[in-house]
């Protein structure tokens, strides 16, 4: 880790602050001259002159994705102040040791009472940090992956020398697969889920609202496997048939565009949702009003907000089997809303959906990512290691 003979943040003088709020940089710190800018001669394919400049062109390729915007914003944010605070030296300058030290900084960010705040404090506010404590070892591994890809786009346009993070031993893979197979509800789970939004009694006009998308989007997010944002973004007209089937269209990750087959449940869903919101059944070619809509149902909603709703869904849910059973209100309380999808292609795979329709039901670039989550194969493999039948004597009951 790079030895600190002075405090950065007392040399410069930089307030704790979100990027947009910080003070003009010094040219010790703003890039300029970073060590690992390419020589003059090598052309930029990126109008930025410094970091700062050069990190948001990169966050501006997912300005159509607010959700990753947000999330990636976030991992970048850390870094550059991690860098100008403590270290005091460019983003520009990090080297591999650098990124080791920060790597442990993630697990515990200290001094905690500069780094790390309470819950979600706006970001103008003074009050606002980048943490709420250190991150657990699968985040960490998120973030880099995350600085990872900006690393090596910023290289790719010529504007670093390096990439640092390519030296970077990854281990993520096993990781990876483990959390998707842990991260989706089981079909004990689901079916409770489904059981209690079931027979929810709306008291009030509100309550039925709350409801009636509640049941729009667990059909949509289970039926369809989509990404959060690519739900905020639906339109009613993406819904559409094709010699007497229907297909949704979708501008997925990636911007890659794709039509997905909807089965009758879904419509069956979408229908009863427009009737609720005293609209015909079915959505005409020329409806591009959003699919999924606030309480009032005259405008859409951000991902972000889909995801509460979601997650309010799920605490009522874990609140309500918390007595009766207490393992199914633990899984509910930790569901997120990208745990429907995990769930929606492992419930798929389970069904016997051949891998190759799986893959494009899930839109993933590549089979192995969708063999992650077939979960036949451990089931026989299980059962064979059954067949050495032994048990030490020394553990049998008496």
């Amino acid at each position: 880790m790079t030895n600190r003979k002075l405090n950065p943040a007392t040399k410069f003088a930089l307030p704790m602050a979100p990027l947009e709020a910080l003070p003009k940089l010094p040219d010790e710190l703003n890039g300029r001259f970073g060590e690992n800018r390419p020589p003059a001669t090598q052309i930029c394919q990126i109008a930025a002159n410094t970091d700062l400049e050069a990190v948001q062109s990169w966050l501006m390729e997912y300005q159509e994705q607010p959700q990753t915007f947000r999330a990636y914003r976030k991992e970048a944010e850390r870094l550059l102040l991690w860098c100008w605070l403590e270290l005091g030296k460019p983003f520009s300058s990090l080297n591999r040791q650098d990124l080791a030290g920060y790597q442990a900084f993630l697990a515990d960010p200290q001094p905690r009472e500069r780094w790390c705040g309470q819950g979600r404090t706006p970001r103008h506010s003074e009050d606002w940090r980048p943490f709420q404590g250190g991150l657990s070892q699968t985040s960490q591994q998120h973030a880099l992956r995350v600085l990872k890809g900006l690393f090596q786009y910023l290289h790719a346009a010529g504007y670093l020398a390096g990439n640092p993070l390519a030296l970077l031993r990854q281990r993520e893979t096993r990781q990876d697969s483990r959390n998707v197979r842990e991260r989706h509800l089981d079909q004990e789970t689901w079916d409770a889920l489904v059981d209690f939004l079931q027979y929810q009694q709306a008291d009030d006009l509100q309550r039925q609202r709350q409801v009636e998308r509640w049941r729009l989007l667990l059909a949509f997010l289970y039926l369809l496997a989509p990404r959060v944002h690519e739900v905020a973004q639906a339109k009613m007209n993406d819904f559409f048939q094709r010699r007497g089937d229907w297909w949704w269209a979708v501008e997925g990750k990636g911007k890659k565009y794709a039509e997905i087959p909807v089965n009758t449940a879904l419509i069956n869903a979408l229908k009863r949702y427009r009737e609720f919101l005293n609209l015909p059944a079915l959505p005409a070619s020329d409806d591009f009003s959003p699919v999924i809509r606030n309480l009032a149902g005259n405008k859409g909603i951000s991902a972000n907000m889909i995801y509460r709703t979601m997650k309010d869904l799920t605490d009522e849910a874990s609140q309500a089997f918390e007595v009766s059973n207490p393992d199914i209100a633990q899984r509910l309380a930790k569901t997120s809303t990208h745990w429907f999808r995990h769930t929606s292609i492992t419930h798929q795979a389970d069904a016997g959906v051949e891998l190759r329709f799986l893959a494009r039901n899930a839109r993933h670039s590549s089979l192995a990512t969708t063999r992650i989550y077939l979960h036949e194969e451990d089931e026989l493999w299980q059962e064979q290691n059954k067949k050495q039948d032994w048990q030490a004597p020394w553990s049998e009951e008496d």
